[in-house]
């Protein structure tokens, strides 16, 4: 049979370009929701600057916002499942605007961090029902579906640290008000496009995400994703700092970093898994990631820049790999095993910006980069040493473009 391809009105009934306005108002929404992810990146010098603060003082920024969704992917299920997918988002929507707006208008370091922390709940509320809503809405079948949350999650990605860098290099404040006026104007477009969709026919408890990370393959993906996360947001967070370039350039540089993070989860990554497997495409590109690493830590400044804007490609393929076998390793209905998943992986998003300016402060500025570098290989060790309880699930998997029902996923 031939493979259903997204772009083809034929196949799918319609093409991932013929999509009902609900559709593109949710995927419009996403893109600045992760654009949020990214947004400071380029500006973290200046908001330490203007702030007087320390780069670790400043990473809290990321580590508030990462805990808070860490938290809330127990939450997300729960909430949805009994007010519907529409008023969720809407609800994220509403916190974003006013968090991030509030940030924008910190006179400290802690009312920041504390501000960001709603905007990740927020955050978290809003991107972990958008993918559900988008494949319960969309025309042309849950492929077409799936490749557009996914291009807007790397085109949020990628624009988020462009944003950031265009807006800040006038004030670290307007990224921030920026940001709230986007997510106001998508705020009012799912409000007026977006018709609410049925709830699930059983309610999600707070508990069910936990309980199945007792399933092994589950807890072993989610482990391992967790090392991964940590290497992840050293490049994200701790880069800025080491590159320490003005906001037009950082921001450039995280721009073409997201770009690669694009092509390579959508594009790259399910070709590969087709020919080699999912295990063997995440155990190499995990080892490859630990490379750049070392290569960044260590190399010039031109070499530290190359490294960056690599490391997305990796980035990339991993997380494509990562969220197809955490929505399929296990009996638990998705929703709950993403969640579970998710609930794990983004603690090492919350440690890592955190950690990394310490461990530079306690011993020098590549450390933290070796550290980085063996969480990838711890994290491809763990996919290794589990690989009995991986590799039937993992060779059964077909790319994530083949979800069906309505699917709660937050991914990177």
């Amino acid at each position: 049979m031939r493979e259903e391809d997204p772009f083809d009105e034929g196949a799918t009934g319609g093409g991932i370009l013929r999509q009902p306005k609900a559709v593109w108002a949710t995927a419009g929404a996403s893109v600045v929701a992760f654009m949020g992810i990214g947004l400071v990146d380029p500006i973290l010098p200046s908001i330490a600057q203007g702030l007087d603060a320390s780069a670790s003082q400043v990473s809290l920024l990321f580590t508030s916002y990462f805990l808070i969704t860490a938290f809330a992917m127990l939450v997300t299920g729960f909430v949805s499942s009994r007010i519907g997918g529409r008023k969720t988002l809407l609800a994220g929507l509403a916190l974003v605007v006013v968090f991030a707006a509030l940030s924008g208008t910190s006179s400290s370091v802690a009312e920041l961090v504390g501000f960001r922390a709603g905007w990740g709940l927020g955050n978290a509320l809003f991107v972990s029902t958008a993918l559900a809503v988008i494949v319960g809405a969309a025309a042309g079948g849950s492929a077409a579906a799936i490749l557009l949350y996914e291009s807007a999650l790397g085109l949020g990605m990628a624009c988020g640290p462009l944003l950031g860098a265009l807006l800040g290099d006038a004030s670290w404040r307007y990224p921030f008000f920026g940001t709230a006026a986007l997510m106001a104007i998508g705020f009012l477009c799912i409000a007026a496009f977006l018709k609410e969709q049925p709830r699930p026919a059983v309610k999600t408890s707070l508990l069910d995400p936990v309980k199945a990370l007792g399933h092994g393959g589950l807890a072993s993906v989610a482990a391992s994703a967790f090392f991964y996360n940590y290497a992840f947001f050293t490049i994200l967070a701790f880069t800025p700092f080491v590159l320490d370039m003005t906001p037009y350039k950082s921001g450039a540089v995280f721009f073409a970093w997201g770009l690669l993070l694009a092509v390579f989860s959508v594009l790259v990554a399910p070709r590969l898994q087709r020919r080699f497997g999912s295990l063997k495409v995440l155990g190499a590109s995990l080892v490859l990631l630990a490379a750049d690493l070392l290569v960044l830590g260590y190399g010039s400044h031109t070499t530290a820049i190359v490294a960056t804007i690599a490391s997305g490609a990796f980035i990339g393929m991993n997380n494509t790999v990562y969220t197809e076998l955490a929505l399929g390793v296990s009996d638990a209905p998705r929703p709950v095993a993403s969640a579970g998943y998710n609930f794990v992986r983004w603690f090492a998003a919350a440690a890592a910006p955190f950690l990394a300016p310490k461990i530079e402060e306690w011993t020098d500025i590549h450390v933290p980069f070796v550290v980085a570098a063996l969480a990838a290989l711890v994290g491809a060790a763990v996919v290794g040493v589990r690989r009995t309880a991986l590799t039937h699930e993992a060779e059964e998997l077909e790319p994530v473009h083949a979800l069906e029902d309505g699917v709660t996923v937050f991914a990177d």
